[in-house]
């Protein structure tokens, strides 16, 4: 069981999509949940992601601040897991 940074539930992991930071600081979305770095979970929704956003739940798992850049991206990233 992992908790999303924006919802604050507990679902299982298959269920989430991991964000992760690579060892180059890097944010990417890792929808295998299987590549190496330090890693955050959300729901696969897009309301979550914007929670997340709000209450800064992924700087929190991060412990460093985040570009607005990078949310950017992870956005666009979502947008097309969704409508894959």
């Amino acid at each position: 069981m992992r908790k999303c940074v924006g919802c604050q539930e507990m679902k299982s992991k298959k269920e989430m999509l991991r964000v992760i930071r690579t060892a180059e600081n890097e944010f990417v979305l890792d929808a295998t949940g299987k590549k190496n770095g330090r890693g955050a979970y959300l729901c696969p929704d897009r309301e979550c992601f914007y929670k997340a956003v709000k209450n800064r739940g992924l700087e929190r798992s991060f412990k460093q601040a985040i570009p607005d850049e990078v949310y950017e991206s992870l956005e666009k990233e979502m947008i097309g897991i969704e409508t894959g």
